[in-house]
């Protein structure tokens, strides 16, 4: 584990200074002539305006962040998680690996998953509520060559359009076909066994009917290598436009079957390598396990980690109907499986002669030593099958300066659910450990000082909600420079649930049957100002609302969790340089999390405060993107008294990205030369603020090569220095010495053709 120090502050600024010293090297007219810069401040963003009509990103009156292809290639993201690493604001440990990620926004409470984050295609929500257990929205998304660009809502009108999220919104827009008819083919290889093909087309079927169709296969062993190919899978997406004279039809679809393992905390005192570590491997990948109450049994592979094996069906309808009216709607449909299987730590490792008995031999014969480690482990099986369906109709009109919007969301979603977690037992904790053979139980560990609880949990569950929700808006362009905008929203929430809870498994008895019914107000007011043409400012007001899902029903967690923010920004588009800064106070009324069988239930409130800067540099061939973000997150209140004033877990009080890019020309060739550097501070691994994650660095660095003839080649190394930072400590057993750390050092080639 390794904390930011002024090496590290070096470090950032010797990248930096290596990636613009060549623009030095520029003749003297160009010098002085400065460069032209990609005006990112004129990107249209459909996120935060009813129904997605969209809003040059200057324009905005609250805080975006945007990210073309370029950029979400050049970031070399394993996870889509990890793209919240360019987002300002936000906290991802995409740590798990490619699904079960924890993210969390604006010092608002969390705990686990992702309670106040919602992804979206071209505009369209994938899921009816943001997160349950073992199940955030970025699990069953996977960010390949069809996504043209991505878009990131913190806060502000969130908390009143589409599906009311009071977070952040995270939509990616698809690529669409055009006249001409192109496409990209991409081979990738990796040092950790990657094989991955991707390919795109687009083009024109018809008079104004255009297609775009891609998609990727690919399999790895993984960073953390399990001893079996534990990274695998295949998306296939397509859209059709359909242009008319007043408007558009998008349709598309996005079939994903992608599964990886699931990385978890690991024991920080045995002497593994933090950043390629896996305790499973051939030895545990399989495991039988009782199913219910019957005594029947059933054997599960655990290579097939954490993914997604379902589909995504959208469609957006935008038309221009006359006489300053305008009907758009925004429909997904989404049906598939999300499971979850994990190899999960239950306490510390102790050495074999901390045991009673003193010795240990593993299942496979091997006498272990007094001095080697072993911990007890769980086989945890997770099944859902999810199903959800929203859709967003709205119809605007102009009156005036007056642009008046009304809007209809509606959503159902379900979730049925097979669990058993636990089933722990002790293994070797080594790399790819074996078990223990019958002689040494989950138990005899817990009496040698392990902490382990040995518990098991099963559950057979059926959850079904509806949301209805009305919304209207108003933006007052008062003079050319002055505008208001407003919304309102009232949403009703429907929710039935039957739970049959059992030991281990679910042992067919009906524990529970609920059935909730709640409703609640969000709005939304700011007011923005243009200076002149390339300053701007805007203050926001704003109140949404986090309705309880399935499991909270279960947890008896029935609370309506509202969210209060205050924001102001100011955003700066000159010729060589760009700036969106934010600053915001948060607070919500209630929280309760959920956070492990060995940590009681808290239910608490919190406020925040903090900036957040999203910024880029050009001159010439050099360009600097930045972001940061600090913030002062506190626990105002909670069930757990002395957690009172303590800092929100998880969070960092400071974080910073910088990525300096530079081109070279030489022949029929560009060369991009490419790095980030990310600087995260201090975070609590707990609320009662006793388990310290120090601060770390993360560096990456590639050259993207392009030829006149399509042809590009690509490498792209990830955590040069190795890196072992810390994401999180063990949030089941908090006197643990376990925690779960960012990936080890890799490097990825690419070579493809654009056509």
């Amino acid at each position: 584990m390794r904390s930011v120090t002024t090496t590290s502050i070096s470090t950032l600024a010797l990248l930096t200074a290596l990636a613009a010293a060549p623009a030095y090297a520029q003749d003297a007219d160009a010098a002085a002539a400065g460069g032209e810069s990609d005006n990112l401040l004129e990107e249209i963003v459909v996120l935060g305006t009813p129904g997605g009509a969209g809003v040059k990103k200057q324009d905005a009156s609250f805080a975006i962040t945007t990210m073309n292809d370029e950029a979400i290639s050049l970031a070399g993201t394993k996870s889509t998680a990890e793209l919240f690493t360019l987002v300002p604001g936000v906290w991802a440990e995409s740590s798990g690996g490619v699904a079960g990620a924890n993210i969390d926004v604006r010092g608002l409470p969390g705990g686990g998953d992702a309670p106040f984050v919602t992804m979206s295609i071209n505009g369209a929500p994938i899921y009816g509520t943001e997160m349950l257990s073992f199940f955030e929205q970025s699990s069953i998304f996977r960010v390949d060559e069809t996504i043209a660009s991505a878009e990131a809502l913190r806060g502000g009108p969130n908390a009143v359009f589409s599906n009311g999220e009071p977070g952040v919104t995270l939509n990616f827009n698809l690529k669409k076909g055009g006249e001409e008819t192109e496409g990209r083919v991409k081979y990738t290889t990796s040092d950790y066994g990657l094989n991955r093909v991707d390919a795109v087309i687009s083009g024109p079927i018809a008079d104004r009917l255009y297609y775009m169709v891609g998609g990727y296969i690919q399999s790895s062993e993984g960073i953390r290598n399990a001893e079996f190919n534990s990274e695998k899978g295949k998306q296939i997406t397509a859209q059709l436009t359909k242009v008319f004279d007043n408007g558009e039809i998008n349709l598309f679809t996005r079939i994903t079957d992608d599964h990886g393992q699931w990385y978890l905390p690991m024991a920080l005192n045995s002497g593994n390598d933090l950043g390629d570590f896996s305790q499973l491997g051939n030895a545990t990948r399989f495991r039988e396990l009782q199913i219910n109450g019957n005594g029947d049994r059933e054997t599960f592979d655990f290579a097939d980690g954490r993914g997604w094996d379902g589909s995504v069906t959208g469609l957006n309808a935008d038309f221009d109907l006359g006489d300053g009216w305008r009907v758009r709607d925004n429909m997904s449909y989404t049906k598939g499986n999300a499971d979850t299987y994990g190899l999960v730590p239950d306490g510390g490792a102790i050495q074999v002669q901390d045991l009673a008995a003193g010795t240990a031999t593993t299942l496979g014969g091997q006498v272990l030593a007094g001095t080697e480690y072993v911990q007890n482990y769980g086989h945890w099986v997770v099944q859902k099958d999810l199903e959800s369906f929203t859709n967003d109709l709205s119809l605007n009109k102009m009156v005036g300066d007056h642009d008046f919007t009304v809007g209809y969301y509606k959503a159902t979603w379900s979730s049925d659910d097979f669990w058993t977690i636990g089933n722990f037992t002790p293994l070797h904790n080594v790399q790819n450990g074996d078990f223990l053979d019958a002689n040494t139980t989950c138990a005899d560990l817990a009496a040698g000082g392990s902490n382990s609880g040995c518990w098991a949990y099963g559950i057979e569950s059926a959850g079904d909600a509806t949301a209805d929700a009305l919304y209207i808006a108003d933006s007052w362009q008062v003079t050319p420079d002055l505008r208001f905008d407003v919304g309102l929203r009232r949403e009703w929430l429907d929710i039935d649930y039957i739970l049959d809870s059992g030991p281990g498994y679910p042992d067919g008895t009906r524990d529970m049957a609920v059935s909730l019914k709640d409703k609640a107000w969000s709005y939304t007011g700011a007011v923005n100002y243009d200076i002149n043409n390339d300053l701007g400012v805007f203050a926001r007001y704003s109140k949404g609302s986090l309705f309880p899902h399935f499991d909270d029903v279960r947890e008896n967690n029935l609370n309506i969790n509202g969210v209060k923010q205050l924001e102001g920004g100011v955003k700066y588009s000159g010729e060589n340089f760009g700036l969106f800064g934010t600053v915001f106070y948060n607070k919500n009324d209630s929280f309760s999390a959920t956070v492990g069988a060995d940590i009681p239930n808290a239910a608490f409130k919190t406020r925040s405060v903090g900036i957040e800067l999203d910024g880029h540099y050009t001159y010439d061939a050099f360009n600097v993107s930045f972001i940061g973000t600090l913030q002062d997150a506190k626990i105002t209140d909670s069930t757990t008294a002395a957690d009172v004033d303590n800092t929100v877990l998880r969070q960092p009080k400071w974080q910073l990205r910088m990525a300096p890019s530079y081109d070279i020309e030489f022949g029929n060739a560009t060369a991009t030369l490419y790095g980030a550097v990310q600087l995260v501070g201090d975070r609590w691994g707990d609320n009662a603020n006793t388990n310290k994650l120090e601060g770390y660095e993360k560096i990456d660095a590639g050259v993207l090569v392009t030829l006149e003839n399509g042809l590009f080649f690509q490498v792209h190394a990830d955590n040069l220095t190795n890196s072992h930072g810390l994401t999180e400590s063990d949030p089941r057993t908090a006197a643990a010495p376990n925690g779960r750390a960012i990936l080890a050092r890799s490097v990825k080639f690419s070579v493809g053709i654009d056509f």
